[in-house]
């Protein structure tokens, strides 16, 4: 992999003349990342590519220190577009993305609180629960969370399959945001079957502002999404987004698959500032900020 644009603070640290880190406090250490390697963009760098730790990038991908207040909710998303604005394929993003797009995957699952996601995706990815990963552990435990994220499904009408894993089996339960008027009988069946209800809407849907509020309230601060479409629309129409890394696939398409984002237009296009950018083989890995 190529740094084809600064990773966090390593700009700030170089151009004041200090050594640039790369494990980041707290970080796991030591595990490769096959194939994961990374150009540095400084005249008079060693520009020979090398292969990324697990250290490395979980620090490319910290969340914000917390602030005097104490932490703040963040809330990024994850997500995969080909060239011409797919974010699916078949239904699935699999098959427009790439080994390391998983590797990036499964460091921002190790690195959230919950992982954010809309029953639709639920149904057509086949969600199972999140597992906790040994290259994170002491990087989890330092920073006081528990062994893996939980899973947190947005959901108005509870069509759910509750017998499916991520309801029978998961390491930590999951948890199901719906609203007020959703129905008892469907509430009764998640709770049955070990989930936990959290309700952020006064009607039958979710609120996205209410649901980050419900999500910090249970000390879920560093939430990540991984959408789907109209659930990720929603997020950003609502203002809550803070962040999006968005893998772009070198691949063409065509058909009528979502795209990343779907639901009604913002009356003002929300704008997002580029703070890094890496390449391997075609695929760009971007993160963006709300400015």
């Amino acid at each position: 992999m190529r740094r084809l644009f600064p990773v966090t603070d390593e700009t700030a640290a170089r151009a004041s003349g200090g050594a640039a880190g790369g494990d980041g406090a707290g970080a796991p250490g030591g595990s490769p990342v096959g194939a994961v390697r990374r150009g540095v963009g400084f005249p008079g760098d060693d520009l020979v590519d090398r292969d990324w730790s697990l250290a490395e990038l979980a620090a490319a991908y910290a969340y914000p220190e917390p602030g005097p207040g104490g932490r703040q909710p963040w809330l990024r998303a994850n997500m995969v577009s080909t060239l011409d604005g797919a974010a699916q394929h078949d239904g699935r993003s699999q098959p427009i993305s790439t080994a390391t797009d998983m590797r990036i995957f499964g460091t921002l699952r190790a690195l959230a609180d919950v992982v954010l996601v809309g029953a639709e995706t639920v149904r057509q990815e086949g969600y199972r629960p999140a597992r906790a990963r040994a290259e994170f552990a002491q990087a989890r435990e330092a920073a006081g969370q528990g062994p893996a994220p939980a899973i947190a499904v947005v959901s108005a009408g509870l069509g759910l399959d509750f017998g499916l894993p991520l309801f029978t089996s998961p390491l930590v339960p999951t948890l199901i945001l719906t609203g007020a008027a959703a129905a008892p009988d469907r509430v009764a069946a998640a709770e049955k079957a070990g989930a936990q209800v959290v309700i952020a809407g006064d009607g039958v849907g979710v609120d996205p502002v209410r649901a980050v509020q419900a999500l910090a309230e249970l000390g879920h601060t560093r939430l990540l999404t991984e959408g789907g479409p109209r659930m990720l629309g929603q997020l950003v129409a609502a203002g809550v987004l803070d962040e999006l890394c968005l893998t772009i696939s070198p691949m063409l398409t065509a058909g009528d698959a979502q795209r990343i984002a779907g639901g009604p237009s913002v009356p003002v296009p929300k704008r997002f500032e580029l703070i890094a950018l890496l390449e391997e083989n075609g695929f760009l890995f971007s993160r963006y900020r709300r400015t």
